[in-house]
């Protein structure tokens, strides 16, 4: 098995993942998974790898996250994982389509840019007329 380099992004954070033959350890930002915080993210993170237990394969997995926030960084190791899951193991990108699309699918929504003059993305200056 060779060595698979994936990167994954979500809002303004980005991911990047390295899979390489070893004995399944998980990594993310050099903290074991089973000791990943806050728990929610932790489930988020481990979806693609539940689904791609029946493989079988053992490979250790380090993602490096940076940008954005918490959240923002968990959706973005996900998809690396996945991307990194999938791209060793070809018969595993049917199982994540029909599972969740955002697992290969970058979500590219963004938090719509601040206009100038306003307070704002949306919404306007209040008008006085006295």
């Amino acid at each position: 098995m060779k060595v698979i380099h994936v990167s994954g992004r979500r809002k303004k954070a980005i991911a990047r993942a390295t899979l390489r033959p070893g004995k399944g350890k998980v990594y993310i930002n050099g903290v074991l998974l089973d000791f990943f915080q806050p728990a929610v993210a932790r489930q988020r993170i481990m979806e693609p790898l539940l689904l791609a237990e029946s493989a079988g394969e053992k490979s250790d997995i380090f993602v490096k996250t940076n940008g954005g926030g918490i959240m923002g960084q968990t959706e973005a190791a996900r998809l690396a994982i996945a991307r990194a899951l999938s791209e060793h193991s070809k018969s595993l990108r049917a199982v994540f389509l029909k599972y969740d699309r955002h697992m290969l699918v970058a979500d590219v929504r963004t938090k719509e840019m601040r206009k100038p003059n306003d307070s704002k993305a949306r919404a306007k200056r209040q008008k006085s007329y006295r």
